[in-house]
């Protein structure tokens, strides 16, 4: 398995294009073939992630900002500093910062080793 140093700049997905996000750490599960990657991730307002999924669950909490996360199938959330969310594995979803400053989100994800921890999908 491939660790990236903790505080490194842009883990290797799809995302790392559209926003600044520093994989915090990653480490091996005790659940076979998972591993899970905590990541800091800023988006400035106005700015979309862009439909995306991920090959595991995110646990993710807002620290800073609004965001508002579009996911396919269901209603959008509105989420304020201190507000916790959920997403599925491979639930395509679209994050978007509301403003008026960066937003900031932890999320830890537990995902299937050796996969990109995230892929633009399209929903159309």
């Amino acid at each position: 398995m491939t660790q990236q140093p903790p505080g490194s700049e842009t883990p290797d997905d799809a995302l790392a294009s559209k926003l600044k996000r520093t994989e915090l750490q990653r480490q091996e599960s005790s659940v076979p073939g998972r591993e899970i990657v905590q990541v800091l991730t800023e988006i400035p307002a106005g700015v979309e992630s862009g439909w995306h999924t991920h090959p595991g669950e995110e646990v993710g909490y807002i620290l800073e900002g609004t965001v508002e996360m579009k996911i396919a199938g269901r209603a959008s959330l509105t989420l304020h500093a201190g507000d916790p969310f959920l997403m599925p594995p491979g639930t395509p979803h679209n994050a978007l910062d509301l403003g008026p400053g960066t937003g900031r989100m932890l999320s830890t994800y537990f995902v299937e080793t050796g996969r990109p921890l995230a892929s633009f999908v399209d929903i159309t």
